[in-house]
């Protein structure tokens, strides 16, 4: 499989890195934050029970209350902290996360969103898709064994009867949950030289869904797995999409990948 060898053409936003605590694991969870505040310590909390699987990286775009301060993080077990040091939104965290974890040898990444909506339970299972041979896994809380629990109804039908059918199409494969942002990727899949994911166009929303692209049509081993995605039953729905920019920057990365703009 061709891969890239060096990362010279890497386009990765300037961050600053701290590692807290040792690397022991083949993979590694990125976890994509901003501000939030209790969510994120709450599911560290949760992540503390897998830590033998994977080690954890807080890609921060920075937070600016308190919740991704290092010492907190540390005695929670995070192995780093990479945070932007430029304006970015959550590709470019990813970015720099993903060029983190592949220079410090890890085989696999997993990715999710730092709001605790995602039962880090499925761990363990994507673990063992990566250690199969899967490329790239896709946690879907509708698949069979998943739960969808308090998501909001005009958020379920847009993903099941809009997002989904539309997504799947122009990848060539059958997905059920597109949004869900509880996927991970092989080492191999992430150096592969056509897949190229260190561009300056993946700022916002945009990699996690051209890397779904990219690993279906280019052939790569996929699965979905069933995973729980849980809102809170009471208070605000937790999400940075909001409004018509937010919307936008959900739909953009589709028409994108239509045109074939990327």
């Amino acid at each position: 499989m061709r891969q890239a060898v060096h990362d010279i053409t890497w386009r990765v936003p300037r961050a600053d890195i701290q590692v807290l605590n040792p690397k022991r694991n083949r993979y590694v969870v990125i976890i994509s934050v901003l501000n939030e505040g209790e969510r994120l310590h709450r599911q560290l909390a949760k992540l503390s029970k897998f830590l033998d699987t994977c080690d954890v990286v807080i890609a921060d775009a920075p937070s600016t209350d308190g919740s991704t301060e290092p010492t907190i993080l540390k005695a929670a077990g995070v192995h780093a902290l990479v945070s932007l040091r430029e304006p970015g939104g959550q590709s470019s965290s990813f970015r720099t996360g993903f060029a983190y974890a592949l220079k410090a040898g890890y085989e696999g990444m997993v990715i999710m969103d730092g709001n605790d909506k995602d039962d880090p339970s499925a761990l363990p299972t994507f673990a063992e898709q990566l250690d199969a041979g899967l490329d790239y896994v896709q946690g879907s809380r509708f698949h069979r064994g998943g739960q969808a629990i308090n998501t909001p109804l005009r958020r379920m039908l847009l993903i099941r009867f809009v997002h989904a059918p539309l997504f799947s199409a122009l990848c060539g494969v059958r997905l059920t949950d597109t949004t869900n942002g509880f996927r991970a990727y092989s080492r191999r899949f992430l150096l592969d030289d056509r897949v190229t994911p260190f561009r300056d166009t993946f700022c916002f929303y945009e990699m996690p869904f051209y890397l779904s692209w990219a690993a279906c049509r280019y052939g790569f081993r996929t699965a979905e797995i069933p995973v729980i995605r849980a809102y809170p039953s009471t208070g605000p729905v937790p999400t940075k999409i909001t409004g018509l920019r937010g919307h936008w920057r959900m739909l953009k990365p589709l028409l994108m990948l239509l045109f074939r703009r990327y």
